[in-house]
């Protein structure tokens, strides 16, 4: 799946990641970042996920919008043995986009168009 940060520039967007486990066990994942622009990406709420069984479970995704260039990563999820139960590794594409540029401020100034 792909996953799109869309919005203002400079404002920063979080997604959520839904996470269900379908099995009788308890999953846990590590979710790393890998790609062009991984450094640009983050997860304000941790890297690890733990899915209690037939839950879900959810990992945040955190995106500041810094330039008019989209940015793009790879959100890998690998799977800890819990209980000797290991789930399989997940990937999503993360990709940016700037929907709108507000400006910051506004400058007047007055000057002839040519002498």
């Amino acid at each position: 799946s792909t996953i799109e940060f869309a919005g203002t520039l400079y404002t920063t967007v979080v997604k959520q990641v839904c996470l269900k486990n379908p099995c009788f066990n308890i999953l846990a994942y590590n979710a790393i970042l890998v790609g062009r622009d991984a450094g640009d990406f983050s997860f304000p709420k941790g890297s690890t996920v733990t899915i209690p069984p037939m839950k879900q479970g959810f990992v945040n995704v955190e995106f500041t919008i810094h330039s008019l260039h989209p940015a793009e990563a790879v959100l890998i999820l690998i799977s800890n043995k819990v209980d000797g139960i290991e789930g399989a590794p997940l990937t999503f594409s993360l990709k940016s986009q700037v929907n709108n540029i507000e400006p910051v401020g506004m400058i007047k100034c007055k000057s002839p168009c040519y002498e």
